[in-house]
């Protein structure tokens, strides 16, 4: 009896020590994958219960789709879609403002030239107030900056406010002004020619009521649409066709041209660098006719 029972305390402590030992392996099993991890050097995105891990991408431009939807910066917030945005408050953007943007200061000089009756390149014709200049090649940017306002400053505190009506070709620089001799001598004496400045785009307060212009040769079949007398830069200019609005490219002597007809003669409508949208009805394809309507654009 004794031996018997020795023999099964035996037994029972060998059973005890087997069991011990395979759960040792089952726990180092366990933490196993969990130290490759660390020592690998790679940081994994913190994930909810219920979802899966996933390894970052090298960079974003190779991120797969299943990559980006774990990564929150690579999808687009709702502060940033355009139809979240007013027209009347949303903010000049790049596309929209170019290269002569709101609450921005350029430097340059300021030059001075015979601006005659006050024609130019953004072919508004005559001018009835001289107050005008001519913006460099690479700010004018194909016309874009025809009829902004633009408030200039001398180092010895004069300053003066102009409509850009022309362009200054090569050599005039980036931030170069070239103003009509009216406008230069409320800065310095003419006889100076060329001084240092600084200018920023202005919203003028009473600046009237915006014109509408088709260029000689329009017809059905071929038109050039020009507006006049914006408060603020025009960003584009639509017309109303039957497939919807449509966009007309612009030119560097600013007239929108539609080569096909689609949409001369119809509603017109025009955008300003903050966004703000104007539609204008009831404009005869007139050729060189300047037509006034009733609408502006608010002032910022």
């Amino acid at each position: 009896m004794v031996g018997t029972t020795a023999g099964l305390v035996v037994t029972g402590l060998l059973v005890c020590l087997v069991m011990t030992m395979q759960s040792d392996r089952k726990e180092d099993a366990g933490r196993a994958p969990a130290t490759a991890v660390a020592n690998s050097g790679e940081t994994l995105l913190p994930t909810s219960p219920g979802q899966k891990s996933s390894t970052p991408s090298p960079s974003l431009s190779s991120a797969t789709p299943s990559a980006s939807a774990t990564t929150p910066k690579a999808s687009p917030t709702p502060s940033a879609s355009p139809s979240s945005a007013s027209p009347r408050t949303a903010p000049a953007t790049s596309s929209l403002a170019g290269r002569i943007r709101p609450k921005a200061t350029y430097q340059g000089v300021a030059t001075v030239y015979k601006a005659g009756v006050g024609d130019g390149a953004c072919s508004y014709g005559p001018s009835s107030d001289m107050m005008i200049a001519a913006m460099n090649t690479t700010d004018y940017e194909t016309s874009k900056a025809c009829g902004a306002y633009v408030l200039v400053r001398a180092a010895n505190g004069n300053s003066v406010t102009v409509r850009i009506t022309n362009e200054c070709p090569l050599p005039c620089a980036p931030g170069q002004l070239d103003l009509s001799e009216q406008a230069f001598a409320k800065l310095a004496p003419i006889s100076t020619g060329r001084i240092a400045i600084t200018w920023s785009l202005l919203s003028p307060s009473s600046p009237g009521t915006i014109s509408i212009r088709y260029k000689i040769g329009s017809s059905p079949y071929w038109c050039g649409i020009q507006a006049i007398g914006h408060r603020n830069p025009l960003a584009r200019l639509e017309v109303s066709t039957s497939g919807g609005w449509r966009q007309l490219a612009r030119t560097d002597y600013n007239y929108f041209l539609s080569p096909d007809g689609s949409g001369c003669g119809k509603a017109i409508r025009i955008t300003d660098i903050y966004g703000e949208r104007l539609t204008i009805e009831g404009i005869p394809l007139r050729p060189d006719v300047v037509q006034p309507t009733r609408v502006q654009f608010a002032q910022h």
